[in-house]
């Protein structure tokens, strides 16, 4: 429910008309299996056209079930590249991306990604990034915010929110514990929201015992996490979502990872740093002047744009269906 349901309700989607029910097994097979499925919707559904939007594996399953039979497909998202050919998900983003008839890119740094890679620009739309109507349309505010954070039992700017959950940082025990163990030594309460898989690394690896100097809750909701983020002194995170939702609600964020394909906040909203000792030292080096390091980003815009990616995209997808 807390990684499905609640983000149908919050975001007021309807229910959706078909579940793969593919999951908890290798890539490929998911990839596999997603295709196959698809195929059969998109032969009996008969679609205008395919939109798939970000990097996970259903996108690319999407895209090679839409591109078999020969229907348009748009990529949400499109042109973000990390360049490490470790990630998954590059190679995810990148396939998608040339078998795309429509890529809705969100910044000119997408733009020209797909410009080097050689994609004729008349099939690019630069939309900016439904992420800041996202946010801005459901961040909770005010009494609703306090709230939130009086139920956590934190007060604002005195608290750090972390989410972990990539592979690059959960499944090796020892890139795990460092990292975990980063955050204990931080001298202000550590909140983080924890993912299954995280969790079953933890156990499996042994290490529930640094937890205890952590504040560990279930994952929550997208309102509550963005309470909580915008609340927070600043955030420790490997999540790419995170990425944007800070350069909306003005927080500072230390990516846990060791390349990002979104460039776009880095020097500003984010600074990369690779799990190690260098956590520790970019969190202290804020917390010493968390006021001045607030106040410098607070009126940076965020690069995703004004707000008008939905209305964007929506034109851009009518045209090329009426195309």
């Amino acid at each position: 429910s807390n990684l499905s349901q609640i983000f149908f309700r919050q975001l007021d989607l309807p229910k959706p008309d078909i579940h793969l029910s593919i999951g908890g097994s290798t890539r490929g097979r998911q990839i596999g299996e997603a295709i196959q499925a698809l195929d059969v919707v998109f032969a009996e559904a008969s679609p205008a056209a395919v939109v798939v939007q970000g990097d996970t594996n259903t996108v690319l399953a999407a895209a090679i079930a839409a591109n078999a039979r020969e229907v348009p497909l748009v990529h949400v998202e499109a042109g973000l590249r990390s360049y490490d050919r470790s990630m998954p998900e590059e190679h995810n983003r990148v396939l998608t991306d040339h078998l795309s008839d429509l890529l809705l890119a969100p910044t000119e740094t997408a733009l020209n990604n797909l410009r080097t890679e050689g994609i004729d620009e008349r099939r690019i739309e630069v939309t900016g990034n439904t992420v800041v109507e996202a946010v801005r349309r459901l961040i909770p505010t005010g009494d609703e915010s306090d709230a939130i954070l009086r139920s956590h039992d934190v007060a604002r700017n005195h608290y750090v929110l972390a989410t972990l959950h990539r592979p690059e940082n959960v499944d090796d025990p020892d890139t795990l514990e460092t990292i975990l163990r980063q955050l204990v030594a931080l001298p202000i309460p550590v909140m983080i929201p924890m993912h299954p898989r995280t969790t079953a690394r933890i156990s499996a690896f042994g290490l529930a015992d640094v937890l205890s100097g952590l504040r560990v809750v279930g994952p929550v909701g997208y309102q509550e996490f963005l309470a909580l983020g915008a609340g927070s002194a600043f955030l420790v995170s490997d999540s790419g979502g995170v990425q944007e939702e800070v350069s909306v609600y003005k927080r500072p964020l230390i990516v846990v990872r060791r390349s990002t394909e979104r460039p776009e906040v880095l020097g500003t909203f984010a600074e990369l740093v690779p799990p190690g000792d260098g956590i520790n030292k970019v969190a202290m080096r804020w917390l010493e002047d968390l006021d001045r390091v607030h106040q410098r980003i607070a009126t940076v815009e965020s690069p995703y744009g004004d707000g008008s990616a939905s209305q964007r995209s929506a034109e851009a997808i009518v045209g090329i269906i009426n195309a």
